[in-house]
């Protein structure tokens, strides 16, 4: 009888003790910071801003792991099923909440099967022309693509990602026909667009802003319902000409579901730190991102409600993947 106590009073110690130990304990070897997409683009950046700052905090390597491909949904399944111990993050971006509704089989659900973090940041897109095209404003492109239906090519980050559906969103709203050019990344659809490969792109500002300054690019409009202080010359898609129309890219970390909460906690005190400071707001300021930082319940209620704003979007233009 007296034993049977003993035990039963160490497992209950234990329980008691083991989000202490999970602190102390955490972490036991390299984290790997899984990016859907390929060197280049915003998920990039912003990784590689907050990486060596989050491997201080942490006390351990944090090694950037791109694993691009499946319209960034190779990256999420890798991320869904590794061990939910908190060495494995996972670079969330709009373009998973788009994918929830456009892919009937997806191998993983982007609610059930991942604990938030935080989301990190966010940024507009920019609707930009190669500089041969003859356009200097959205409504000289609307009115060229209007008089060639179907010619113009509009480069994307892959099939479903945001900046494909903020071009086809972009094309409903103005009766206009382009053709998709779908790439394996924000960094590609942009040296696609650099080459003259493409001729108008919907991007990341963090992977075509320096392009807009020297000149490779020229840029139109941003995609969202504010002008961008970081390009705040440009007027935003709905003053230019198309009332109503807005977009937004958004980034963020999530881990998979079951890891602790004490990892979780730490996590996010890390990251938003890290966000802090100013070598890499200096960095996020460069490129046009915008750090949030918000808790783990605030961003589950956004993951859900883009699923469902973008979720109307693709059902509405009859958007789908098998």
């Amino acid at each position: 009888m007296k034993l049977s106590n003993s035990i039963a009073l160490a497992c209950l110690a234990c329980s008691f003790a083991s989000p202490a130990l999970v602190r102390a304990e955490y972490p036991e070897k390299p984290v790997h910071f899984i990016l859907p997409f390929p060197p280049g683009g915003g998920t990039d950046t912003l990784a590689r801003a907050l990486g060596n700052r989050l491997a201080e905090g942490l006390g351990t390597q944090v090694v950037i792991d791109n694993r691009p491909g499946g319209g960034a949904n190779i990256g999420a399944d890798i991320a869904a099923h590794a061990p939910a111990d908190g060495h494995t993050l996972f670079m969330v971006t709009g373009t998973h909440a788009i994918n929830a509704t456009l892919y009937k089989n997806l191998p993983y659900d982007l609610v059930k099967d991942f604990d938030p973090v935080s989301e990190l940041g966010t940024t507009a897109m920019v609707v930009v022309v190669h500089p041969t095209v003859p356009v200097k404003s959205v409504k000289q492109l609307i009115a060229l693509a209007r008089a060639q239906p179907g010619e113009l090519t509009h480069s994307s980050s892959g099939t479903g990602s945001i900046t494909q559906l903020a071009g086809e969103l972009f094309k409903s709203d103005t009766h206009t026909k382009m053709l998709h050019i779908p790439y394996k990344g924000g960094g590609p659809s942009v040296i696609a667009l650099v080459s003259g490969e493409a001729a108008v792109g919907f991007a990341t500002t963090p992977s075509c802003i320096f392009q807009i300054k020297n000149g490779q690019l020229r840029g139109l409009a941003v995609t969202t319902p504010k002008r961008s202080p970081f390009l705040p010359d440009l007027r935003t898609v709905a003053e230019a000409g198309v009332p109503g129309y807005a977009a937004e890219a958004w980034y963020g970390m999530l881990v998979p579901d079951g890891t602790p909460k004490a990892i979780i906690e730490r996590l996010h005190a890390d990251a938003v730190k890290s966000l802090q400071f100013p070598d890499v707001k200096t960095r996020l300021d460069a490129t046009g991102l915008v750090p949030i930082g918000n808790g783990p319940e605030e961003f589950r209620s956004y993951i859900k409600s883009e699923i469902e704003k973008w979720g109307k979007v693709v059902r509405a233009l009859n958007l789908h993947v098998d």
